[in-house]
């Protein structure tokens, strides 16, 4: 295949459970898997569909002739009947009965729905692996102090761990639209050429009672306790918003998460993983690049673009239906998964395996804690019978002084400016007893155990099976 395109998502990305659900052969298994539960449930209902011909189509669901509906296709010029000619031939004795009374959407929509659950699942079993090993992580470094950003310029103590919780509550959030959506999906049902049912009400002789129960059986043979009230040929796209914006979702808490790593490895604090016979650059053999997290941030970008697809088509569906959504939809629903899929294979790959340096991180703090303490010395000054005011004006002024020295290169010195001005109650070693970093983080450790063990019982079964895979 290297003289043909491929996609990237297929050759380099996605995983074989996703590739494999949206393949070819599972696709029109699907379909098939669609005419035997319509060939069923028309048999129950008294149609003249023998148990004999069901059980033909369920034995050779699987014994599908491609070549035989490709070139079945070139000839009819439609996908669906090059296929229903394709079964009819490998179940001969129920070739008349197959797609009674259905329109192609029958197969398309509903298999759409029922591959797009599956792969949702899937998804939900990716995000859930992925927060849990950064719930780990969370955990292990939850009272590691490290300097807090705030337009990333120097802010108050954080600590490591709690800097990823704020990734996790992120997925968190996800995961509870992709619940939702999961919660509402719908099949669409058998329903006809423009929704009326009319072909039905034919063959059930006006008793509208069967064509509910019918639908019932079929939904019920796949796992839906919903069937859409109402529709046109197709099921309302506005389902395809609902996923792509929730796909969509998870590319931007990926990208957050990503892009913060790139920024922290820029400062060596902290570093993804780096095998060691990995090459960085082909010209600068030093270099350590985030390339597994600057992937993310790149796919991700993808993935939200991808989502603006499903608005656009959703918004033009004239009447009972329009046939301009269907190229698109082939490519953009299949692929937000297959990306939405490698985002997070590569988020379990980076939070698996990310290096702290904890002397690099406690630099940082120390060069700074000055600064960050000259509140805690500015009430202890107070207390000690000191003018606030006075007190304030003489911390702002020593640390100009400070500041300036250290964008000179020199060192900040900032405590022993104070205690050389002679009019801060305080001595140089008081106050360097006040420079305990873990007096600065607040309820960080408290905080990352509480959201932790709120959400761990969701992690029971989460898959981390090729969370270390090489990417």
């Amino acid at each position: 295949m290297r003289d043909r395109y491929e996609s990237p998502l297929s050759s380099r990305y996605a995983s074989e459970t996703m590739l494999s659900l949206f393949s070819a052969r599972e696709r029109i298994r699907t379909w098939r898997r669609l005419w035997v539960a319509l060939a069923r449930a028309e048999s129950k209902l008294g149609l003249p569909v023998t148990e004999e011909q069901v059980r033909e189509l369920e034995t050779n669901v699987d014994n599908i002739d491609f070549d035989a509906a490709d070139a079945r296709e070139r000839e009819v010029r439609h996908d669906v009947m090059a296929h229903v000619y394709a079964y009819g031939l490998a179940a001969p004795s129920a070739a008349g009965i197959i797609h009674l009374g259905a329109t192609s959407c029958y197969v398309t929509d509903n298999a759409d729905i029922i591959l797009y659950r599956e792969a949702l699942r899937h998804i939900r079993g990716e995000l859930l692996a992925a927060a849990k090993t950064l719930a780990e992580f969370a955990m292990q470094y939850r009272a590691l102090p490290t300097l807090g950003y705030t337009h990333y310029q120097p802010a108050q103590l954080v600590t490591v761990g709690k800097r990823a919780t704020l990734w996790i509550q992120d997925f968190m959030s996800d995961l509870e639209e992709l619940d939702w959506v999961l919660s509402e999906l719908k099949l669409l049902g058998c329903r006809g050429t423009t929704g009326t049912e009319a072909s039905f009400l034919d063959l059930f002789d006006g008793d509208g009672e069967k064509i509910d129960e019918m639908n019932r059986m079929i939904a019920a043979e796949f796992g839906f306790e919903k069937i859409f009230p109402v529709s046109g040929q197709t099921y309302p796209r506005k389902l395809d918003s609902r996923i792509l914006n929730v796909l969509s979702s998870i590319a931007q808490s990926a990208y957050r998460m990503a892009n913060d790593i790139r920024l922290l490895q820029h400062d060596r604090q902290i570093e993804e993983p780096f095998e060691s016979t990995q090459i960085g650059s082909s010209a600068m053999a030093y270099k350590r690049n985030p390339m597994r997290s600057e992937r993310i941030c790149s796919l991700a970008r993808y993935l939200m673009t991808d989502a603006m697809n499903a608005p656009m088509t959703a918004s033009v569906q004239w009447l009972e239906r329009t046939l301009d959504d269907s190229a698109n939809r082939r490519i953009s629903l299949p692929e937000g998964f297959l990306c939405a899929d490698a985002i997070l294979r590569l988020v379990k790959n980076v939070t698996s395996g990310i290096v702290v340096n904890e002397k690099i991180i406690d630099a940082a703090v120390r060069e700074y804690l000055p600064f960050i303490a000259t509140e805690n010395l500015l009430m202890e000054g107070v207390k000690r019978g000191g003018d606030r005011q006075k007190l304030h004006e003489v911390i702002r002024s020593a640390s100009m002084e400070a500041t300036a020295a250290m964008k000179r290169g020199e060192k900040c010195e900032l405590l022993a400016r104070l205690a050389a001005t002679g009019e801060f109650p305080m001595t140089g070693e008081e106050m360097n007893a006040l420079l305990d970093p873990s007096l600065y983080i607040g309820r960080c450790p408290e905080q990352v155990a509480r959201y932790i063990a709120g959400i761990s019982p969701l992690f029971a079964g989460a898959d981390e099976s090729d969370a270390r895979i090489t990417l």
